[in-house]
């Protein structure tokens, strides 16, 4: 026998979309598929009860995560479904960058292959040679806060709604920047006054994971984390969405 009684339809679960770069999805052992556990977005989302959209790669800076916004149909997707925008970019930004940043991002494209291996080779020895240098990074504070605006603004028209949270860079003591990281307490300093300016909350990801990146349990490579500061950074990050979310709140009742 039929029921005529109509079904109840759950309700789809909130995503969180993550735009990130490496950190959010290397371990430290090297980069993992976006649904490993224990990175830090799936520890998020996994506290909140939520889906995760991870969108990010290696090298990513707030430049890459516009032209994300843009160019990727998963960040269309997910958008009218998030929870919560975080943008876990701006760490690679801050790094010391005295050969153009278009030279490293081209080097793929050389031709032919053995071209290709040389010119690599010759960035990679050169690279952290005049990493001490400090300057330029590879991308000025003021570049770097005009693109998380943009985002900003973009999230904010298509989703008034939508809790939107940045981060401050990370730490990191890699010997291919010869652990010079001159550029990011000017980022800090420029972020912090344009998340205050525009009530974005902030997550101080060099403050989560200082201690994790200094450890024999971090990356070899001193820049990615270690479990332990994937777990800290979780701890950060889901404290500022929920905090962001309660706060929303009155905005989506003024709407209605």
């Amino acid at each position: 026998m039929t029921s005529s009684e109509p079904r109840a339809v759950s309700e789809p679960r909130p995503t969180l979309l993550v735009i990130g770069d490496s950190l959010s999805y290397y371990g430290p052992k090297g980069g993992l598929p976006a649904d490993d556990p224990r990175i830090w977005p799936n520890l998020v989302a996994d506290s909140l009860g939520w889906d995760v959209e991870l969108i990010a790669r290696i090298g990513w800076t707030t430049r890459d995560a516009w032209w994300a916004m843009t160019q990727d149909p998963r960040v269309w997707a997910a958008i009218p479904r998030a929870g919560a925008v975080v943008l876990a970019v701006g760490g690679m930004d801050t790094l010391p960058s005295p050969l153009p940043t278009a030279l490293r991002e081209g080097l793929r494209y050389v031709r032919p292959p053995a071209l290709r291996r040389a010119a690599r080779n010759a960035y990679g020895w050169l690279q952290p040679r005049l990493a001490p240098l400090g300057r330029p990074v590879a991308l000025p504070p003021r570049v770097s806060v005009e693109y998380l605006e943009t985002i900003r603004d973009s999230v904010a028209y298509m989703r008034p709604d939508l809790p939107l949270i940045a981060s401050l860079p990370s730490v990191h003591r890699s010997e291919q920047y010869r652990s010079v990281h001159a550029g990011r307490i000017p980022a800090v300093r420029a972020v912090s006054r344009w998340a205050t300016e525009k009530s974005v909350p902030l997550v101080d990801l060099g403050e989560a994971v200082r201690e994790d990146i200094a450890s024999d349990a971090a990356n070899p490579d001193g820049i990615h984390w270690g479990w332990e500061g994937h777990r800290r950074v979780a701890e950060a990050m889901l404290d500022t969405v929920r905090m962001a979310r309660r706060d929303a709140r009155p905005a989506v009742d003024d709407i209605r």
